[in-house]
């Protein structure tokens, strides 16, 4: 059975809806959860009642969890009538249940229980999972003693049941959290990562509950449920443009996007092409014979097939070795018939034959998952001649396609490279899946110390506080104080990364002298003991003594009756969303704590099939070559395919899953050329070159619809654009839940919090470029590493630097925006010249009608543009949108602007070329200045209508406000507003070349620019 429970913690109600007929209410809440019922005590008299007690549910069937639900009902008891009325109740489903180490208190407004229902209030509740086998079910109130029966309204569980509110304290685990990756939309194919994660290491400020950990949380996947979306696109030059294909994938061929010619043995890897791998496992040897003279042997294996060769590493002085290893020979690229499997004696001038075992390859057998894995056999070695000899040898040899489990694990023949054949090499270019940290805002407001005790005991302190977490440093503002005591009450931002490393340091430092500071005390905060919040909540302050750095007596320390304070409050506020890439290119908008998540909407799933015609990044033999990997990025996850060596078309075919959680985000496939292999990259000082990068926007695609399209990869060099080949993708957005998709599009964009208490652009900007590099570094840290110059290019960390070519392309694009606008104008212009009759004639007759029946311009104006859309949706865009170098400017750019564009920040170029640029700069600017200050005019030419800055102006504008009040107040609107519309289309013989009298009049009018110096 299993011990997995729902912890619920009641902790207070806010606000509550008076009920008892003399302004108050006496509180009770109800949990219902899975068939079980409980209730807390009842609060008499109290529209803020406070219960803090811990409810806990056992969970019948853990793989059911994410389909329950959990509902908190609150009643008003009546002790004189021995009934109830409802206050509110709240709902919440199984995919907001979190771990302990992951819970924080949550205010939920109260819902309404019917459309008649009247309710106000919110409650507040903590909800977890725990699987302490100590903690026992609640003792069942006596059936008399339940009030839930008498309520006709309910009928929740078939178990009713109260519990008293637990008050033993239960010892704190360390929680374990599981991951999942899905690389296919079978849930049966899967790879799971354990990460610790760290729990609270100080109690609770606010309320005393339990705490527990979760060792595990099972989640199933969901019915597909295929919806039609459109997607854009813009113009492109030929040699830049997509190319739709219709390439024979594992489903079938693919044309125009759906699947016309199915496969009856087609697997879960759909989406690329089906490629046939011989997998080798060697597994252990025994019994191997004495090869040296002392009567040892140094063994290691050699698989080879013709010109390919796999090696294991070698044990020194081991007759019972133990490899479990795999390799995986292309059978597209295999040159003969019979498989080799050498055992050597590692030598120092030469390696020892010791025995052979051979297979031929056409007698190997076919493996397709969901087969079991190959039981590895025992194989007698034999000598050359073909004779048995002592030792034994265990393999398992099949032939599979890429979606065997030990595909990305394998040693692969197309990544094998002769330049560097070491365990080394063999690890960085192998397909691996990283799971990026949780990243957390900490939010630090540093309020006051008191008692400071400067070093110079003549003069008050000029104190400032250094707060510092891993590599970022904040400081507050220098304050000079009268008294020992100082003010700051300053907010300091930083990131944070689970598991929480890294200790919250503040320094209070006295300002002696113009770069002399000495420190007056510090103290030392573990991020673990700090108080999570997923709301805008009040965090309660605390204080903390500051340590002195200096070395002091012991006894001098014990006479001491006081030492210096600091008073901070402290959170790590998980209702945000960490920017960890440019907001234009999100690919996560969730928040950081995971009870506010929401249920996913979809599948994305995607095939990186090939590249091909891609150039040259280094030189091998004398020849041009890469050896490049793809490295795709969406939410958390991040996926890296093996490296193919010494390939300008490489075949990848491999395939990856992600749930998604609102549409308005972003897919990025990188392709990049390791440099980490050869005698070159052993040192690892190399970076890994860019070669290219594509953007899918997921809310541009269709959902079922599978999109087969070639995307050139394009980059920026000082030069100009540059072709560096093409990549080849297979994508499908498959939604599970249409309605929930709609929904999303009335939701904001990010967290609330990012609206309750918004971010700086400054600090955005200083946050961002934070997380940034915690992700590099934790993903740098894994094996093989993600390098951190992938890490920034994928999440595009310069996109906020200065560039001229940038700025183009923005001014036309928001040209392009008001084109329809300049368009609209354009043609009213013609209609007031009278250039076709006809058309100013008709343009005058649906005027006056609209101007008759007022009530139909609103329904002509959108019948108006759903017409368009019916319209356009015959020439809607077939192809998702791609990278396009006229809107980027990027083949009009000057090659002095692309030089300035690749330019290090702060600069690294000559004076006389940074002088010119200054002065280019400064001619934008001008013209930018000057475009403002006369918008900046016309406002101010508004405001001096009544201002009497210009008395006379004044002094006609108010008198002929007055003349037209009093015309329109006896002038029926109908007639005022078709008057003044045929005065502007008034036919040109009745026009001035001159510009008309209000016009005249509103450019006299004063403006301060006379006030300018």
């Amino acid at each position: 059975m299993s011990n997995l429970k729902l912890g619920v913690d009641v902790i207070s109600a806010h606000n509550l809806l008076p009920k008892d007929g003399l302004g108050s209410s006496s509180a009770l809440v109800e949990l219902y959860f899975d068939g079980q019922r409980y209730r807390t005590t009842i609060k008499e008299k109290d529209l803020n009642p406070v219960w803090n007690e811990s409810f806990y549910f056992n969970i019948s069937d853990p793989s059911n969890l994410h389909y329950l639900t959990l509902d908190a009902y609150i009643y008003n008891h009546s002790r004189d009538t021995n009934s109830r009325s409802f206050l509110g109740k709240i709902s919440l489903t199984g995919t907001s249940f979190v771990p302990y180490s992951d819970a924080v208190v949550l205010h939920y407004p109260l819902e309404k229980r019917g459309i008649f229902s009247r309710v106000r209030g919110e409650l507040g509740l903590k909800v977890y999972i725990t699987d302490d086998a100590s903690i026992k079910s609640s003792t069942p109130l006596p059936a008399a003693e339940s009030i839930a029966n008498k309520d006709p309204n309910m009928e929740h569980g078939r178990g009713e049941a109260g519990l008293n509110p637990m008050t033993n304290s239960i010892s704190t685990k360390k929680a374990e959290a599981r991951h999942t990756f899905h690389h296919l939309p079978n849930p049966s194919h899967h790879h799971q990562h354990q990460h610790p994660q760290h729990p609270l290491a100080a109690p609770e400020v606010h309320h005393n509950v339990a705490k527990h950990g979760i060792d595990e949380m099972k989640a199933d996947s969901q019915p597909t449920k295929l919806v039609r979306m459109y997607s854009a696109s813009s113009a492109q030059p030929v040699d830049y443009a997509l190319k739709e294909t219709s390439p024979f994938l594992g489903g079938g061929r693919v044309v125009g996007g759906r699947v016309v010619r199915g496969d009856k043995t087609a697997s879960t890897y759909d989406l690329v092409e089906r490629m046939y791998f011989l997998y080798v496992r060697v597994v252990k040897a025994r019994d191997l014979p004495a090869m040296d003279v002392t009567g040892s042997i140094d063994p290691y294996v050699e698989v080879k097939i013709g010109n390919y060769k796999g090696i294991t590493k070698h044990f020194e002085k081991r007759q019972n070795p133990e490899w479990n290893q795999v390799f995986a020979f292309s059978k597209e690229r295999m040159q003969a018939s019979v498989l080799e499997v050498v055992m050597k004696d590692k030598d120092l001038v030469k390696d020892d034959f010791v025995g052979i075992v051979r297979f031929d390859i056409s007698e190997v057998p076919l493996r397709v998952p969901p087969d079991s894995p190959l039981a590895p056999e025992w194989y007698r070695l034999e000598n050359k001649k073909g004779e048995k000899i002592k030792g034994e040898l265990m393999l398992a040899v099949w032939v599979g396609t890429q979606a065997d489990e030990s595909f990305s694990d394998a040693w692969h023949s197309d990544a094998a490279t002769p330049i560097d054949s070491t365990p080394a090499a063999s690890t960085v270019i192998r397909s691996k899946v990283y799971h990026a940290p949780r990243l957390w805002y900490v939010r630090v407001n540093v309020i006051e110390a008191q008692d400071l005790v400067p070093t110079e005991k003549n003069r008050f302190p000029d104190a400032y506080v250094k707060v510092q977490i891993g590599h970022q440093v904040l400081k507050t503002k220098p304050v000079q104080a009268r008294t020992l005591n100082a003010l700051w009450n300053e907010d300091l931002l930083f990131v944070a990364a689970e598991p929480f490393d890294d200790h919250l340091i503040l320094t209070v430092e006295d300002r002696v002298g113009p770069g002399k500071d000495e420190i007056i005390g510090r103290v030392i905060i573990p991020l673990s003991a700090v108080d999570r919040r997923a709301d805008d909540r009040m965090i309660h302050s605390r204080w903390f003594n500051l340590d002195k750095l200096v070395s002091v007596d012991v006894d001098q320390l014990k006479k001491e009756k006081f030492s210096s304070r600091i008073h901070l409050r402290v959170c790590l506020d998980g209702g945000y969303h960490v920017l960890d890439e440019s907001t234009h290119y999100s690919s996560d908008l969730r928040p950081t704590a995971k009870q506010l998540w929401k249920p996913s909407i979809g599948l994305l799933e995607l095939g990186i099939l090939n590249a091909v015609g891609l150039h040259p990044m280094k030189t091998r033999d004398g020849r041009g070559t890469s050896d490049t990997y793809c490295v795709a990025k969406y939410g958390h996850k991040w996926v890296r395919t093996r490296t193919l060596v010494d390939n300008l078309s490489p075949k990848y075919n491999e395939q990856y899953t992600w749930e998604v959680f609102d549409p308005a985000t972003v897919l990025t496939v990188g392709v990049f050329d390791n440099s980490q292999i050869g005698e070159k990259g052993s040192s690892n000082g190399n970076k890994d070159l860019k070669i290219g990068k594509v953007r899918i926007r997921i809310s541009t695609l269709e959902t079922g619809r599978i999109y087969t399209h070639s995307y050139p990869l394009l980059v920026l060099h000082p030069t100009g654009v540059k072709k560096m080949g093409e990549l080849h993708l297979a994508i499908r957005f498959s939604c599970t839940s249409f309605v929930n998709m709609l929904y999303i599009y009335s939701k904001p964009l990010l967290p609330k919090m990012h609206y309750a208490r918004p971010f700086s652009v400054m600090q955005l900007d200083m946050l961002r470029h934070q997380a940034v590099n915690i992700v590099a570094a934790r993903l740098g840290r894994a094996e093989p590493p993600l390098r951190k110059e992938v890490v920034e290019y994928m999440s595009d960390v310069d996109s906020h630097l200065w560039s001229m070519r940038r700025s183009k392309a923005n001014f036309f694009r928001l040209m392009t925006v008001f084109s329809g606008l300049f368009a609209v104008g354009k043609w009213f212009g013609d209609i007031c010249m009278w250039r076709n009759p006809i058309t100013t004639v008709l343009v005058h007759v649906l005027f006056l009608m609209l101007v008759c029946f007022p009530e139909l311009i609103l329904p002509t104006v959108f019948l108006y543009m759903f017409l368009i859309g019916i319209w356009n949706y015959r020439y809607r865009p077939k192809y998702p949108p791609h990278m396009n170098t006229r809107i980027s400017q990027a083949e009009s750019a000057h090659p002095d602007e692309m030089d300035e564009e690749f330019d290090t920040f702060p600069t690294t170029r000559n004076p006389e070329i940074v002088r010119m640029r200054y002065d280019r700069l400064r001619s934008v600017a001008g013209r930018i200045q000057t475009v403002v200050g006369d918008v900046a005019t016309q406002g101010e030419r508004f405001q001096a209508l009544l201002s009497w800055r210009d008395p006379r102006a004044t002094a006609m504008f108010v008198f002929f406000c007055l003349v037209a009040a009093l015309v329109f107040y006896v002038t029926p609107f109908q007639i005022v507003a078709a008057l003044t519309g045929f005065y502007v289309m008034r036919h040109p013989r009745f026009r001035h070349r001159l510009p008309s009298v209000p016009i005249n009049f509103f450019r006299r009018l004063p403006a301060r620019t006379d006030c300018m110096l």
